[in-house]
């Protein structure tokens, strides 16, 4: 899962910038930055990659319908302009 490598990702940074010999709390501070970090995000409003993906796609699709309508319309207004008298 991607937030899971994030989280780990994060955490290790956070650990990295302690102090040396802070070695002996870094499980229960690996921990503590992880929840932190977990009700952080969950506060916000944020979606998975997968969501956004599925989105992205839905979104692709749509436009292209929009642009085939369009050029029907169009299509058919220039017909019906010229059977105008």
């Amino acid at each position: 899962m991607a937030t899971t490598f994030g989280f780990d990702e994060l955490t290790q940074r956070l650990l990295a910038m302690l102090p040396a010999g802070s070695e002996a709390a870094s499980d229960d501070l690996r921990k503590t930055f992880r929840a932190a970090l977990e009700a952080g995000l969950a506060r916000i409003d944020l979606v998975s990659r997968e969501e956004f993906e599925v989105q992205q796609a839905v979104l692709a699709r749509t436009r292209s319908k929009l642009e085939s309508l369009e050029a029907e319309v169009a299509a058919l207004e220039q017909r019906l302009g010229a059977r105008a008298p």
